[in-house]
């Protein structure tokens, strides 16, 4: 019988642009890919970064992570698989932009990523899903955070990083 993984959620989030909330994203997913674990990423950032760092191209992103916060009770859109084994890209597109705006009067519009992924996580597939966040504190990065078992806070070691990390407590 085959044994289902429990999957682990993580955000990697900080509020100040160019820390490397990317870099960290692809970099440990690629090296978890490697070592044979199943691993998504969700890029929740609509500059789409992450998305273009796996390899997916700009038009191809019609299935993205927008769909996630914007229509309900969907199922997830079939993540992408990218040149590295064992790792899939659920992508970011420049309309996720707008998906703020659209969840402001949605009741529990913090917890939409969290509903989502509920039945990912029960279908076991996935050993990790990281969420790129955004450079804010916006409802994108409030609905990672809530989907979240744990999070990542990649920061320079410089004053202004650290003040954008005391926004995140």
């Amino acid at each position: 019988m085959e044994q289902r993984v429990r999957t682990r959620v993580i955000a990697i989030a900080n509020q100040k642009g160019g820390v490397g909330k990317t870099t960290t994203a692809v970099n440990i997913a690629t090296a978890l890919a490697a070592l044979r674990h199943e691993v998504l990423v969700i890029d929740l950032d609509p500059q789409g970064n992450a998305s273009t760092g796996l390899g997916i191209e700009r038009t191809d992103r019609a299935a993205s992570s927008y769909r996630l916060l914007s229509i309900e009770n969907e199922p997830i859109p079939a993540p992408k698989p990218t040149a590295i084994p064992h790792l899939s890209v659920l992508p970011s597109e420049i309309g996720l932009a707008g998906a703020e705006l659209e969840l402001v009067d949605v009741p529990r519009r913090e917890f939409r990523l969290r509903r989502a992924l509920a039945p990912v996580r029960a279908w076991g597939r996935y050993r990790y899903i990281f969420v790129d966040c955004p450079p804010s504190l916006g409802l994108l990065t409030l609905n990672a955070l809530a989907a979240a078992d744990s999070v990542l806070v990649p920061l320079q070691c410089e004053f202004f990083a650290l003040e954008g990390v005391s926004s995140l407590t």
